[in-house]
């Protein structure tokens, strides 16, 4: 199996921007699946333009992509991005962030964005 080498670039710019606490949640959230904004506001407790904040700072790096569905944005990770075997390797060291979302969901507070 031969070893893919990422950019020096690249990897640093994935590493400053997962050092920061609110983004590494928000890549947890999204790494099996997608998330609308409101969700990740709902699960983080924190204001929308805010988690949009961090969330344009993810897709202008190229670590989440967006797809629009009516007047909603949804957000998934991208596993096509060259530093997503970095993101891999962190979503394994840290605690699963989906847990949130599942419990939401478990008590009927999960937003349907429809």
């Amino acid at each position: 199996m031969e070893k893919t080498i990422i950019d020096l670039e690249k990897a640093a710019q994935t590493l400053k921007l997962l050092g920061d606490k609110t983004r590494l949640k928000i890549i947890g959230l999204v790494s099996e699946g997608e998330c609308c904004v409101c969700e990740i506001v709902e699960v983080l407790q924190m204001s929308q333009p805010s988690i949009s904040q961090h969330l344009r700072k993810l897709r202008d790096a190229g670590l989440v992509k967006e797809k629009r569905k009516g007047q909603w944005i949804f957000y998934s990770l991208d596993q096509d991005h060259a530093t997503y075997p970095i993101v891999q390797q962190i979503l394994e060291q840290i605690p699963d962030q989906r847990e949130k979302l599942r419990a939401l969901e478990q008590a009927g507070l999960r937003i349907q964005c429809d």
